[in-house]
């Protein structure tokens, strides 16, 4: 009987394991976020430069806004001093003060009294208020009295009194003569003043060329 030992049956082949197949899944998302990573690297240089960019512009604007306010400030001319307005106000004096001018002309007024106008005059059967204006000439020339005026006003409103001409009592007017130097009249006037009104106010002027003098007051 032979010893030989039978021999070992052959085992089959083992069969390799099969080849793992890369994810899609993840190579996507890797090169997703390496896209990101980039886009955020480049927009953090953008966002930089252009915040350099903006600093640089505002620089630049204020240091042309403060040539600008030098140049103006530059232009600007001096202010001037504005002129004292002038006093026109007229001066007043009382009924009985002397008003005497530059050219040492004086007039006055003076005898005051009341009446009322004759049926004749104008106007008619009216009171009035009748006193003296005195011209004085104490100049070295001659004054056109020919031009003398005498305005008249009552009342608190300042209510114009009328010229009265009453031959009957005197009452007739301005002079028709001239005055030399050194010489001197005395006009009678007479204004429609209502018994009841107190307060006048009698406006003088001796000729063309002189201010008027106001003289205001109360009269019985």
């Amino acid at each position: 009987m032979s010893n030989t030992t039978p021999p070992m049956p052959s085992l089959p082949p083992q069969p390799q394991p099969p080849l793992q197949k890369k994810s899609r899944t993840n190579a996507v998302i890797i090169g997703s976020a390496a896209a990101v990573i980039a886009a955020v690297v480049g927009t953090g240089v953008f966002v930089v430069n252009s915040r350099d960019d903006d600093k640089k512009s505002e620089s630049t604007r204020t240091t042309e806004s403060e040539a600008s306010d030098e140049v103006f400030a530059e232009d600007e001319e001096p202010a001037e001093d504005e002129p004292e307005p002038e006093d026109d106000e007229p001066q007043v004096f009382g009924l009985n003060d002397t008003v005497t001018y530059s050219n040492d002309v004086a007039v006055s007024l003076s005898t005051f009294s009341r009446g009322t106008s004759s049926s004749t005059a104008a106007p008619e059967s009216t009171p009035y208020l009748k006193f003296d204006v005195q011209v004085e000439n104490g100049g070295t020339s001659t004054v056109d009295t020919t031009a003398f005026s005498v305005n008249c006003a009552y009342g608190e409103d300042g209510k114009e009194g009328e010229l009265v001409i009453d031959s009957e009592r005197g009452l007739n007017g301005g002079p028709l003569t001239r005055l030399l130097a050194g010489r001197s009249l005395t006009v009678t006037w007479a204004c429609a003043v209502p018994k009841a009104e107190r307060t006048v106010q009698i406006e003088v002027s001796p000729d063309f060329e002189t201010e008027t003098a106001i003289f205001t007051g109360d009269v019985k």
